[in-house]
């Protein structure tokens, strides 16, 4: 069952890269949850909406996500995914690049038709030095 789990929590870490590379804000829509807390390195706490907002905008621009380090823990209902990130791109039009850790908490959404799916409801990143 831990197997199955992490496969999927796979699968959805990789529509999630994919989504921020795209900024493709229904992917994101869907893959965050309403009331996730996101803090950032600067310690800033970020919402769902003011997430999908920047991509929105053209705010921030990601160019290039390199994982690497990562793993995926099934804790009773819910799966921590901590992965290493190096990140270039834009943010309101300056280049940035960067070496993150990007921890996050998926939990499973039960939808209208009883089906589940999964959606981050806490995130973290740090800087590396």
């Amino acid at each position: 069952m831990s197997h199955e789990i992490e496969k999927t929590i796979a699968a959805y870490e990789e529509r999630l890269k994919a989504a921020m590379l795209k900024s493709d804000i229904d992917e994101l829509d869907q893959l965050l949850a309403h009331d996730m807390v996101f803090t950032n390195h600067l310690g800033e706490v970020i919402s769902k909406t003011d997430d999908i907002a920047s991509h929105k905008s053209g705010e921030l621009l990601i160019n290039s996500l390199e994982l690497s380090e990562g793993f995926i823990k099934p804790f009773g209902g819910v799966v921590t995914v901590s992965v290493r990130t190096k990140i270039t791109g834009y943010y309101q039009a300056e280049p940035v690049a960067g070496d993150f850790r990007f921890t996050r908490l998926w939990c499973p959404v039960f939808a209208e038709q009883d089906d589940s799916r999964w959606q981050v409801v806490v995130a973290h990143s740090s800087l590396l030095a």
